[in-house]
């Protein structure tokens, strides 16, 4: 964390996300892999015959001594901070340092280090939706057969399985871990294309019989596939879609935190996050136990959710060969977007790790508003008997909405009793198989094998990309 309170601190600095995810942004780390690339490109370059062995020796040498008070020093000179890490590198190298940068322009540089920052936090990102992945797996199974009331348009409806509402969320976040993983396996860097993409510099040092040799070299030596076609940058289409692509996964982590928040509410009290013996949930009010963390996840993905058009009007707006006006805001889209949704995701284990079900509230529900629920199978049972289904809808239906008074007056739901005392429908079933019907506890449909399913389906996915069991 930085010690200087007087200056405003981003949150990201200290307060979110992962300290291996914040050092793959962090100031340091870039610097670090420019110089990276200044010694790949020097290594190539000498394998080409352009300077001798002792030359890269001495960059080799000096490649990590990172001083970046003294580049601060010379940008506050020069304006340009690429150049002034150069600057302060080659004058670690007395011999050598005039041989830094040949053929290159500054995006050959930044750009690979971007596309080299966006693989490595990719890892990260795909290695903890994984393990959410595993966990949620965990859980389905734990809960396939576990009776809860379904929710439509906020209002009680049939029942599902605890299991299977978890699976939903589960399917989505396996869709995310997939498409992560294609992704990060397409991130390209711009390659050696000099200044306005045709690597004429390049061209003039080796030939153009030897370009294609020399940038493939260059590719292995970084550990990262080159676009064919540039300009003075990457595409910027691919921000796009790598914002877009987190964006996407944090609608699905959204999504989870605002379900738990409504089943967190004690009006429904079925779910409730992790909440620590000391911990406050409010200054005024000492009994609150808000879902303080789930609400930051919602909070934080609604920010993440906004930089893919930002991203958007960076490619849309980068006219012809190279415009400026993308590289201030990158300098903040790109790592907070995978620090938030770094955060998010951490945010999203600690609360699967520790969530708690309220099975008593659960049964509660289920009996307040079974006889809702189970109105239904008698609908069905009905036709199977015979029975208009249009007018049988139209009897349940008034008989429901008398009920609905009743339970929200507080009396017993007498919907059940209702039935059984209308003659149109004891004309097809017994009041014994009217009230039957009410047993709604296996009126799960699919739910239970279907959760089961996929929890299979994540497991296997799981053994196949290399992850263990939580």
């Amino acid at each position: 964390m930085l010690t200087n309170y007087t200056l405003y601190q981003s949150p990201f600095s200290w307060r979110y996300a992962s300290p291996e995810m914040r050092a793959i942004w962090s100031e340091e780390h870039k610097r670090m892999l420019w110089r990276k690339i200044w010694v790949c490109l020097a290594r190539v370059q000498a394998e080409c015959g352009l300077f001798s062995p002792e030359i890269l020796a001495e960059l080799e040498e000096k490649q990590n001594q990172i001083n970046i008070e003294r580049s601060l020093e010379i940008e506050r000179q020069i304006h340009h901070d690429l150049m002034a890490e150069l600057q302060c590198f080659a004058e670690q190298c007395p011999n050598a340092g005039g041989y830094l940068h040949v053929g290159a322009t500054s995006m050959d540089i930044e750009d690979n280090a971007e596309a080299i920052r966006l693989k490595e936090s990719f890892d990260i990102l795909i290695r903890k939706v994984n393990e959410l992945l595993a966990l949620s797996a965990q859980n389905i199974r734990l809960y396939a057969d576990t009776p809860t009331l379904a929710f439509t348009h906020l209002q009680p409806a049939e029942p599902t399985t605890l299991g299977y509402r978890l699976a939903g969320f589960a399917q989505d976040l396996l869709f995310h871990s997939q498409i992560l993983n294609k992704l990060k396996n397409e991130i390209r860097g711009k390659g050696f294309k000099g200044a306005v993409g045709s690597a004429s510099s390049y061209v003039e040092l080796f030939g153009i019989d030897k370009f294609d040799r020399f940038e493939q070299r260059m590719s292995t030596e970084l550990g990262v596939p080159f676009f064919s076609v540039t300009t003075q940058t990457y595409p910027r289409i691919q921000d796009y879609q790598v914002l877009s692509s987190l964006a996407g996964l944090g609608s699905t982590l959204y999504k989870f935190a605002f379900d738990l928040r409504i089943l967190q509410s004690p009006l429904f009290g079925e779910w409730s996050e992790p909440f620590s013996e000391k911990q406050v949930g409010s200054s005024a009010m000492p009994f609150k136990r808000n879902p303080i963390q789930a609400e930051k996840i919602d909070s934080l993905a609604r920010l993440l959710a906004s930089l893919p058009q930002v991203a958007w009007e960076n490619a849309s707006h980068s006219l012809l060969e190279r415009t400026l006006d993308d590289s201030a805001n990158r300098r903040s889209i790109l790592p907070e977007a995978f620090l938030i949704t770094d955060e998010i995701l951490l945010t999203s284990i600690r609360i699967l790790k520790g969530l708690k079900v309220n099975f008593n509230v659960i049964q509660r529900n289920l009996q307040t508003f079974a006889p809702f629920s189970a109105s239904e199978q008698l609908l069905m049972k009905l036709v199977q008997k015979g029975a208009n289904r249009q007018e049988m809808h139209e009897i349940i239906r008034e008989h429901s909405m008398k009920a609905w008074s009743a339970v929200l007056s507080g009396a017993p739901n007498p919907l059940f009793n209702l039935f059984i005392s209308d003659e149109r429908l004891i004309k097809f079933l017994s009041p014994e198989e009217i009230l039957a019907c009410q047993n709604i506890e296996s009126y799960t449909g699919i739910a239970p094998v279907r959760a089961r399913q996929l929890a299979e389906t994540i497991e296997k996915y799981l053994q196949e990309e290399g992850v263990s069991s939580p």
